[in-house]
């Protein structure tokens, strides 16, 4: 007996020993690995359960679920559970953008008790964005089926993408195929399923980190040598392919194969925006993007890709189709020659050159029925390729542009455009290079049909897919040049070529057909001139034509950069690289326009200083001496910034302005303080021994008796009610003279003259007579008072003989009226 025959027999006892049937209740013992999670769920809602536990805690349900690796035993309630009960087997695998941390192993994961039933093994795999996971079935491969078809050893795997839009079904898969990898973003799982009593067959599939991908998933094909035919599905297939979602396959071919490509059983889907199309891309070659009703390609040759592209479908009605296909891939191998017919005749001066690049290839070229490892194509010529690869040829194109006398020039810009060439070439364009001959005494004069260029440095790499090598018909380079940048025109004085190739040694895209526009002009004084117009905050490096190898001996070059109002701009010479000069001397010079001053100027021999600041257009001039050893380079960096001198006048005509509101204010304020003085120049200062006194200067004039209250008495003596009689008889005589003093007696209270309820008597003496200390120009001081206390009328009723008493003293001698007695 075999030892398979033995293990099999143990495994057997095993089971029997596990399972018991007792009245139509099947009873097991489960023990998960550890990381496994077991989930037993009931296809029916109603029926046989199944149950954990016994007596209290006894617990029965249609699903269960069992992890953490704890033994477990399970008890059916039913005679046949594997009828009813269906197991899923799970896993978790997580990547970081460097690693993961398992990989896709088929083992029974302590699943082998429950044999006879229906297993799913599912692997959840998760990705770290903006990298894809990557399963690699190059061991063994798998081939794409049908959701309806059955693997020959029962042993079908399934891919699902799970997306924002929902889980999105790959595809179906059997083992042994071409299918060498896959890569989903964001979340996937990758599952086996094994029909019940089918043992699992042991293997493994690595998982990795995979590529930044742009679709919702990339299958690798790789192709058999030979005749083959491969069947792929769109995903969801028969269903739809998700809603405005991409799906790309990659297909490794082997060499001298050719490759057909199908589409079978197409629905197409209404679409609300976008359109449904296959886009097929090769290295090298421009991508080729299909409708999915057009015929597809049918002689593809070397590796290629083809990516399906989903629109915005409209499923308003029910029922509306959606996108689904098969494609058909066919490969044989390539043992004809391919013929391809090149008519250049249309376009003057143009030459096609093919070169082989691989002498080992075999690859062969023939023109005119004549093999060669290089062939020139000037005209019309009949070409054929056998086994050649795009990576085994260049292809590239030269036109010649010139003219002897200016007047013989072409008058409008000669536009440099990528020529078309026919698709039967075996590689695509690979440069183009255009040769400019002027006139002995003309320019030619470069300029950017796309927008300025921008010159390729340290610092300031260009991004863009194209490169501008623009050099002198010699050889020597004057600079490499993209698009996206501040130079907006090139003028050279001599023969020249322009090259315009792909970066990485790509095709050409035809988004840059139109490279750039050439005119041929008048001389100019220099032999380089560059038109810059840079941007604020954006800085510019130019270099000196030629760099780093240096200028040429006595050549000259000039850059004329535009700086717009109200703004400045920064200079600084970097890199700077000087000779030794046997004859002249090199010379650094920045000039503004429309000045005869230099603003700076420096030779070789001199400090070229660390920064430079011109608020206005300028001319950059450099020129070359004769080196005796050495080579004169340098590299400016240009920053536009606003200019200080705008922020400093902004500054001062603030500060102007406020200046101006504060001599106004002030002057408001002197004229009201003004008015104010004369109106209190009309006030006397009034005193009154017996009495208030009106204090001059107060802050306001004193309130008129109508306003006030100083007329308003607590008493009024009746005697003193007519007072103004007595007064009028003194005027006329009736009352006696009196030019001396008498002394008043026998005055009573009664006949205290009556005083203002607001007046401050305190402390004055009655009856008592003090002569008037001061002069008539000198006031009495002013009393000690809050300055708040309110000033009110002066005027007091007094008895006659005190009235006379104060005339005598301030009055002097009384005068007689006229007409008196």
């Amino acid at each position: 007996m075999s030892s398979t025959t033995v293990r099999v027999c143990l495994q057997l006892l095993l089971l029997s020993c596990i399972v018991s049937a007792v009245s139509g209740v099947q009873k097991l013992n489960i023990t998960p690995d550890r990381g496994t999670t077991f989930n037993i769920s009931s296809t029916q809602v109603k029926g046989c359960q199944v149950c954990t536990g016994s007596g209290r805690s006894r617990r029965c349900s249609t699903s269960l679920l069992l992890k953490d690796s704890t033994p477990v035993s399970v008890e059916f309630d039913c005679s046949r559970p594997q009828d009813v009960f269906r197991v899923e087997i799970s896993r978790k695998i997580e990547c970081t953008t460097k690693s993961c941390n398992g990989h896709v192993i088929q083992a029974d994961y302590g699943s082998l008790p429950l044999l006879d039933f229906n297993r799913k093994f599912t692997w959840n795999l998760k990705a770290s964005a903006p990298k894809a996971f990557k399963i690699d079935f190059t061991k063994a491969g798998l081939r794409q089926i049908s959701p309806s078809e059955r693997c020959p050893d029962r042993h079908s795997y399934t891919l699902h993408a799970l997306q924002t839009t929902g889980n999105a079904a790959v595809g179906k898969y059997c083992g042994t195929g071409p299918i060498s990898s896959a890569q989903i973003l964001n979340l996937g799982s990758f599952s086996l399923e094994v029909p019940a009593g089918q043992r699992l067959q042991n293997g493994q599939f690595d998982v990795s980190v995979g590529e930044e991908i742009k679709s919702l998933a990339r299958i690798t094909l790789t192709l058999p040598k030979g005749a083959s035919s491969t069947e792929l599905l769109s995903p969801n297939y028969p269903d739809s392919f998700p809603d405005d979602d991409v799906m790309e396959w990659y297909f490794q071919v082997p060499n001298k194969h050719k490759t057909g490509i199908q589409f079978l059983n197409l629905t197409q889907p209404s679409c609300l925006k976008k359109e449904t199309a296959a886009e097929y891309h090769t290295k090298g070659r421009q991508a080729l993007v299909l409708s999915l009703t057009e015929p597809q390609p049918d002689r593809f040759q070397g590796n290629f890709s083809l990516t399906l592209r989903n629109c915005e479908m409209d499923r308003r009605q029910a029922g509306s189709p959606g996108l689904s296909l098969n494609v058909r891939v066919s490969t044989s191998s390539t043992s004809s020659p391919v013929l391809c017919k090149v008519d250049l005749r249309e376009v003057d001066g143009l030459s096609l050159y093919i070169e082989k690049l691989r002498p080992d290839s075999d690859c062969e070229m023939k023109i005119n029925s004549v093999t060669m490892e290089k062939i020139t194509v000037t005209a019309n010529s009949d070409l054929s390729f056998q086994d050649c690869l795009p990576e085994d040829l260049q292809v590239t194109a030269m036109k010649v542009i010139g003219c002897s006398q200016l007047q013989d020039c072409p008058k409008t810009p000669v536009r440099l455009s990528l020529p078309a060439l026919p698709s039967c070439l075996p590689a695509p364009l690979r440069s183009a290079t255009w040769i400019l001959h002027p006139p002995v005494q003309g320019t030619v004069e470069l300029t950017s049909p796309s927008g300025p260029l921008k010159q390729s440095l340290p610092g300031q790499p260009c991004n863009d897919s194209i490169l501008i090598n623009v050099a002198e018909d010699d050889g020597t380079a004057i600079g490499h040049f993209c698009p996206q940048g501040a130079i907006q025109k090139i003028q050279i004085h001599t023969n020249m070529s322009v090259t315009v190739s792909s970066m990485g040694g790509r095709a050409l895209k035809t988004c840059y057909k139109n490279v750039l526009d050439a005119c041929f002009k008048e001389e100019i004084s220099e032999r380089y001139i560059f038109t810059v117009s840079s941007k604020k905050d954006t800085p510019v490096l130019l270099a000196t034509p030629g760099w780093p190898v240096g200028m040429q001996s006595y050549s000259t070059v000039s850059w004329i950069v535009s700086v717009p109002p109200k703004m400045e701009a920064h200079l600084m010479f970097t890199n700077i690289s000087q000779p030794k000069c046997s004859n002249r001397h090199t010379n650094i010079r920045v000039q503004r326009v429309g000045s005869l001053e230099e603003e700076y100027s420096r030779r070789e021999d001199e400090d070229a200083g660390r920064e430079l600041v011109v608020s206005d257009s300028f001319y950059l001039n450099m020129s070359n001496c004769m080196p005796e050893r050495g080579h004169f380079s340098v590299i400016t960096k240009i920053t536009l910034q606003e200019s200080k001198n705008l922020l400093l006048t902004i500054i001062l005509s603030v500060v102007a302005a406020l200046l101006a509101i504060f001599v106004i204010v002030l002057v408001v304020v002197c004229v009201v303080v003004r008015k104010k003085k004369k109106q209190l120049n009309h006030q006397v200062s009034i005193y009154n021994p017996n009495g208030t006194s009106f204090l001059p200067g107060q802050n306001r004039f004193p309130k008129t008796r109508e306003d006030n209250e100083s007329h308003v008495y607590a008493s009024i003596e009746d005697t003193l009610v007519y007072t103004h009689l007595l007064r009028k008889g003194m005027e006329i005589g009736v009352y006696g003279e009196s030019d001396t003093h008498r002394p008043f007696t026998g005055h009573t209270d009664s006949q205290k003259p009556l005083v203002s309820k607001y007046s401050d008597g305190d402390g004055m003496e009655v009856d008592t007579y003090r002569s008037f200390q001061y002069s008539s120009q000198q006031a009495p001081p002013l009393p000690n008072r809050p300055a708040s206390l309110p000033l009110v009328d002066n005027d007091i009723y007094q008895s006659e003989d005190q009235r006379e008493e104060e005339r005598s003293l301030n009055l002097g001698e009384r005068q007689e009226p006229e007409g008196g007695n």
